[in-house]
């Protein structure tokens, strides 16, 4: 099945605890159903000194579902995505705008 979000979307957040917060997907990982989203599920980690990299508390976002996220129209709502064929090309649509995306 065709992916409704990809890398480079910007998205926003629907549930959890950063509800309503938007980024740009930077990974996404479809076997785990998850992707993830620059600025937005971020942990610290906390990372030793080395000889490579100064140690200490480092941010760094991690994977978040992708039925909680949805895809910003050029409104800044947040939409659905459908797919529908133009020409002999299938696209990827707004639901709420019926504009490609």
């Amino acid at each position: 099945m065709a992916a409704k979000l990809k890398k480079g979307d910007t998205v926003i957040v629907l549930t959890g605890k950063d509800k309503g917060k938007k980024g740009e997907i930077s990974a996404v990982m479809p076997k785990d159903n998850k992707a993830v989203v620059d600025g937005v599920n971020v942990a610290i980690r906390h990372t030793k000194q080395s000889a490579a990299s100064q140690g200490g508390r480092l941010a760094k976002a991690l994977p978040i579902d992708l039925s909680n996220l949805a895809i910003v129209d050029k409104n800044g709502k947040p939409t659905r995505v459908g797919f529908r064929m133009e020409g002999d090309k299938k696209v990827r649509y707004a639901k709420s705008t019926g504009e490609a995306i």
